[in-house]
């Protein structure tokens, strides 16, 4: 039975996640993304031209759910507090769902070609920029400081998130607090930081739920 070409990019894409989270990215190799996707080489070069316009793939691949989720910024709450939880939220899923590939990735980024540290960095750019934007029109809003260096404070948020991924997955002790709550407890710091004074703060409840949609990314590989 002659496979869809989607359906081919598909399981080149879940291959590649799956030996690039393995081997990392020097040690994976074409051949071996081609045998798990059950494919020729050959076939794997009519889809990408090198390993890292593959690598690129998969960073985009993983990153569209979370991506299509914040594009329509006009159904936010244009609560600061609600719309970063969400946001939040979502960003926690994509990287706990890739956690195998982001390890590979910051294990192995002083030895990374630069064109695979670029096209990898690059994928990551839109979700940036957009939750850029929506700080950008809290500005205007009243609901965030005008001083904030958007850039920066965008980077130290997603930086507070992924280092409770990564301690999640490292550390046995018991710290007191869900993973709901490291969450929600993000949010609160970063609201404070950068919130205007007579923006409220809503404290989340510490037996909060995340509600998230459910997704099939990186199902086969188990992983940034």
């Amino acid at each position: 039975m002659t496979r869809s070409p989607a359906k081919t990019r598909e399981r080149l894409l879940n291959a590649a996640i799956e030996v690039f989270s393995a081997k990392g990215f020097m040690g994976a190799s074409t051949r071996e993304i081609a045998r798990v996707a059950e494919v020729n080489e050959v076939t794997l070069f009519r889809y990408f031209q090198s390993k890292e316009q593959l690598l690129g793939a998969v960073a985009q691949h993983i990153t569209a759910l979370k991506l299509e989720a914040i594009s329509h910024q006009a159904e936010w709450t244009q609560d600061l507090q609600v719309d970063l939880l969400h946001y939040a939220q979502l960003h926690d899923q994509m990287l706990e769902e890739n956690e195998a590939l982001i390890r590979m990735f910051i294990g192995e980024a002083q030895r990374h070609p630069d064109e695979a540290i670029q096209v990898f960095q690059q994928a990551f750019l839109p979700l940036r920029e957009k939750l850029i934007a929506y700080l950008r029109s809290g500005i205007e809003r009243g609901t965030v400081r005008p001083d904030a260096d958007l850039p920066m404070v965008v980077d130290q948020f997603t930086g507070m998130l992924l280092a409770g991924m990564l301690r999640r997955h490292v550390a046995l002790a018991v710290r007191g607090y869900s993973r709901d709550r490291y969450i929600a407890g993000c949010v609160e710091t970063f609201v404070r930081g950068i919130g205007t004074p007579t923006e409220p703060l809503q404290r989340a409840p510490t037996g909060a739920c995340l509600n998230l949609p459910q997704s099939n990314l990186g199902n086969e590989a188990n992983s940034l």
